[in-house]
């Protein structure tokens, strides 16, 4: 087939071009070439009266008369000049290169087509090097058209292959192409329903749009093609697993889940909480294994999920484990876990890498012999030495943690039996879009309420002369007896100066919070582990009033007590990153806040983050201004995927589309899972050969 032929026997490519094409943009066959879209166009449908044009840089289209043209200097400093004349005014041309042939070539008093970048000379504005084409009928029409800009590098322009040369290598390609070469990938009904293009005229007008209308059609059918056969393989995943992959059944509501309900559940669950419990019930009951994301912000309550969809594995005669990213969030949750339950009989231990000799012998044992009901730790509870005599339930906390291999180890543990149910949690919330694309695969639940009486955290932004402000009102909060976090940025490329500028925040709020009256701790990545810890342990308990951190504490400290977050520098922050930040107070009754401290200049991105983070507490809305601002190759956690890396759909403004394509993919789906039917030949036929390119998303999960 044309499209699978190697980019070197392209005309005009060649084996030394053909080189560097495969290694600057991947482009290694006629295919490649094709799906290399233009990033912008140049806008050649409208001509620009030159009394008009002024601003540096843009680019611009006059139609006029050459009034002049003089060859000035001498060696290398000559050049040819020109001025070019429209009813509204004049403008200097000027070139440095090709003086003899335009010589020969331009003629004064004839009328021209002129298309360059506007710049400015002694004041005055001209254009260098602008492309000229006598202004003749059949030449005016040829310039009204949009002529695409692609991505290129410096490598490549040194071959000839700027935008301009990978324009002509994309013409060259199409026009030797015919519709046959490029079959049809979707069915006609669903073509005519939505009024897409065909894929043919698609990937014309997308490279060589005439008008803005042919290139909106052409984007659309070509996004919704992208997002739809993505839809459609993640969801045939997920009824191919529901189907072949069977699960425990978890049948009985038995003492364990029912007292706990009933004696030690500390608050009334929300509506959100219920309907995820009862969705994890529908799953565990079903005798298929579950795979489910809970998606829930700081303080929504996933904790008390995940420990009633354990109790319901302990009920059936198995058992749990809860796996955490670090050691302290494990920490954390085997506290929580283990004051939740009280003397409920459950025997719980708590497993990680420090965790040695005779303790986790008898840990280790347990697990095995199934005395042990339950285990929270961290990926030491996939190693192998770590055997279960039947895992019900595993439940992974901040899942994008860990790495697609180290969660298959989990599912691994119950050898010839079946596989455990899964429950995944993230706090950091994910944007409905990419959640249907990360996620797409998965069962998706979300607790979108907080428990009743958890007061909003008041958020402010302030700048460098506040300072002395903002220490005042630590120092108010303080003889409250509350506690207070100041976090700065740790960012690994300049690690070495940010632990400078942390040492030296300490020093000056150590000046400024003389002991004894007040007491520091502070933590940050280049301590070790216990050390770590032990200032953890004394802010938890209330012995220290201020702990100066990098961006440690972002997960798992649960200090009920403090009230007060300073960020440091918040510019240099992501919005999920000071979402999740400002998550660690407002986790007790007191009012908390969160102030945001920055320098005066600013940029317009940074403006806008912190603006989101003073008029809203909900992540959702935070999740989709970070995904508007970042794009969702930097949303945290996404990069692992591989599937983010669109050719043309942008999650940030597809969401319409993207929802229309899952929804149509579950219809198609639903009616014929396996794509049987004639009618979706098409369909079958595209996923096979995605599959055989290599392009195959497999479980997230």
């Amino acid at each position: 087939m044309p499209l699978d032929t190697a980019i070197e026997y392209l005309k005009g490519v060649g084996p030394q071009r053909a080189e560097t094409l495969k290694k600057e943009l991947g482009i290694f066959t006629f295919g490649d070439l094709l799906y290399h879209f233009p990033f912008r166009y140049i806008d050649r449908t409208r001509f620009h009266r030159i009394r008009d044009a002024q601003t540096e840089g843009e680019q611009v289209q006059f139609r006029g008369i050459l009034r002049r043209l003089e060859t000035l200097g001498e060696g290398r400093a000559r050049r040819l000049t020109g001025t070019l004349r429209d009813e509204t005014g004049a403008i200097e041309l000027v070139w440095f290169q090709g003086i003899h042939w335009l010589e020969k070539n331009l003629q004064v008093g004839k009328e021209y087509i002129v298309f360059g970048r506007l710049s400015e000379f002694n004041g005055r504005v001209n254009i260098a090097h602008p492309e000229m084409e006598e202004a003749n009928p059949e030449n005016t029409q040829k310039a009204r058209h949009f002529d695409p800009v692609y991505p290129s590098t410096d490598k490549l322009v040194q071959k000839g292959l700027d935008a301009k040369g990978l324009r002509k290598l994309t013409r060259g390609l199409l026009d030797s192409l015919s519709p046959a070469d490029l079959p049809e990938t979707l069915p006609d009904p669903l073509m005519g329903s939505y009024r897409l293009l065909s894929r043919w005229e698609a990937l014309q007008k997308i490279h060589f749009p005439e008008t803005q209308t042919e290139l909106d059609a052409a984007t659309r059918r070509l996004k919704f093609e992208e997002l739809f056969f993505l839809q459609l393989r993640l969801l045939q995943i997920r009824t191919r697993r529901k189907d072949a992959s069977r699960g425990f059944v978890f049948d009985k509501i038995g003492d364990f889940f029912n007292r706990f309900y009933q004696e030690k559940l500390p608050f009334e669950l929300t509506g959100a909480q219920k309907r995820v419990v009862r969705e994890v019930r529908a799953d565990v009951a079903s005798g298929r294994q579950m795979n489910r994301l809970v998606q829930g912000d700081v303080g929504s309550g996933k904790t008390v999920v995940a420990l009633m969809s354990m109790l319901m594995a302990l009920d059936n005669g198995h058992q749990a484990c809860l796996m955490a990213p670090t050691e302290i969030l494990a920490q954390q949750h085997f506290t929580n876990l283990t004051e939740l339950l009280g003397d409920l009989g459950v025997n719980i231990g708590f497993l990680t890498g420090n965790v040695k000799g005779k303790k986790r012998e008898a840990i280790l044992a347990q697990l095995a012999s199934g005395e042990m009901h339950a285990v929270v730790g961290t990926h030491a509870l996939i190693e192998d030495w770590v055997q279960f005599q039947s895992l019900g339930i595993a439940v992974i906390d901040e899942q994008h943690r860990f790495g697609v291999e180290q969660r298959a180890k989990l599912w691994a543990k119950n050898r010839g039996s079946l596989p455990p149910h899964v429950l995944v949690m993230t706090a950091t919330p994910i944007p409905r879009t990419l959640a249907m694309t990360l996620y797409g695969d998965l069962d998706v639940s979300v607790i979108d309420e907080l428990p009743p009486g958890r007061k909003p955290i008041v958020t402010t932004h302030r700048t460098e002369h506040h300072r002395l402000r903002v220490q005042g009102f630590m120092k108010e909060e303080i003889a409250k007896g509350r506690q207070v976090y100041v976090v700065y940025p740790m960012i690994e490329e300049t690690e070495t100066v940010d632990l400078q500028n942390l040492m030296s925040g300490y020093e000056a709020l150590s000046r400024d919070f003389p002991q004894p009256e007040y007491q520091i701790s502070i933590v940050h990545g280049k301590m070790k582990a216990a050390d770590k810890d032990f200032e953890m342990q004394r802010f938890l308990r209330r012995e220290t009033q201020i702990m100066i951190a990098t961006t440690v504490i972002e997960v798992g400290v649960n200090v009920p007590n403090a009230s007060v977050m300073v960020i440091e520098n918040a510019d240099r922050f992501g919005l999920s990153q000071l979402h999740q930040l400002r998550g660690r107070v407002g986790r007790g009754a007191d009012q908390s806040f969160c102030i945001l401290l920055t320098g005066f200049k600013l940029s317009a991105d940074a403006r806008e983050r912190l603006q989101t983070m003073v008029q809203t507490n909900d992540g959702f809305i935070i999740a989709e201004a970070d995904l508007r601002l970042r794009g969702p190759g930097n949303i945290e956690g996404t990069q692992q995927s591989g599937m983010l890396h669109f050719r043309i759909a942008d999650l940030a403004r597809d969401g319409q589309i993207l929802t229309a394509a899952r929804e149509i993919a579950l219809k198609i789906l639903e009616k014929d899972p396996s794509l049987q039917l004639p009618e979706h030949a098409r369909l079958k036929r595209q996923l096979e050969t995605e599959t055989k390119d290599g392009r195959v998303w497999s479980r997230i999960s």
